[in-house]
């Protein structure tokens, strides 16, 4: 059995030192630009024109043909590009997912931060209403002023009523005639009151 010093045993093993390391994003972003070349019309027309030269060239029957009829050599490169082209596009759509995420995470934010500030200006506001349901409008103070105004006039014209009363009670006491009476006017009021 194999003696451990105790140091041996604390101390972490330092994995893999000379692991290659790949730098994630560049390779991403290499993928993301082969799956749009993928899906581009140039992509097929140069693809198609590849595969035409190569049927061309070799159903030709010159001596150098190097793929004869059934193409096991053009299946196998389709079959390689296929297995490169696959994950490629994976890849691609992983970092395309990522950042729909990114985006998706941030549109809720965004959708929270304006619920909150909806409601908050909707308190507001209603603090405001209430403010406002207690305050005189212009169209309120009118109407009482109206109101008020007709009261006065009522009321000025049952003291004209009372005074021209009195006119009348004071000429039947000093014996004037009936006919002396005349409307009062409102100075003529104010004079009797002097008097």
């Amino acid at each position: 059995m194999a003696d451990y010093y105790r140091s041996e045993l604390d101390t972490p093993r330092i994995a893999g030192r000379n692991k290659l390391k790949f730098d994630d994003d560049a390779i991403g972003a290499y993928a993301e630009n082969i799956a749009r070349f993928f899906g581009t019309g140039q992509y097929l027309f140069w693809q198609t024109l590849f595969v035409i030269a190569w049927i061309l060239l070799n159903i030709g029957g010159w001596a150098w043909s190097w793929d004869h009829y059934p193409f096991i050599l053009l299946n196998l490169a389709f079959s390689t590009q296929a297995a490169y082209a696959a994950p490629l596009i994976l890849l691609a759509q992983n970092r395309q997912e990522d950042r729909d995420k990114q985006t998706i995470l941030a549109d809720r934010r965004r959708a929270e931060e304006t619920k909150a500030d909806t409601e908050f200006l909707t308190r507001e506001l209603a603090g405001v209403r209430l403010a406002l349901g207690e305050t005189v409008t212009r169209d309120y103070l009118r109407h009482e002023l109206d109101d008020l105004r007709s009261l006065l006039e009522r009321i000025e014209a049952k003291l004209d009523d009372e005074a021209a009363a009195r006119i009348a009670a004071q000429h039947e006491t000093l014996g004037s005639g009936p006919n002396d009476l005349s409307d009062p006017t409102q100075g003529d009021v104010a004079d009797n009151f002097r008097d």
